[in-house]
């Protein structure tokens, strides 16, 4: 949904900025704070690797699967 001129206006003299620079900072948080979590799920099944409570098969499991959220989340929100 694109905002009408006077939406925009509207928008930017009640806020002080622009709605595309508000889009920008959302979008910044949700992949700063996608990817503190895919450190912090990589770190946690490393060191359960390391310590041989899980396995290498599993480890790579756990790094596939972030990767492909990962395009997941850059298709949806940046397409």
């Amino acid at each position: 949904m694109t905002l009408s001129a006077a939406q925009s206006t509207a928008f930017q003299a009640s806020g002080g900025f622009t709605p595309a620079a508000v889009s920008t900072v959302v979008l910044s948080l949700v992949f700063a704070v996608f990817q503190l979590w895919g450190v912090w799920a990589l770190r946690t099944a490393f060191v359960s690797w390391a310590e041989h409570r899980m396995t290498q098969r599993q480890l790579l499991g756990v790094a596939v699967r972030f990767f492909f959220l990962y395009l997941a989340l850059i298709f949806l929100l940046l397409s």
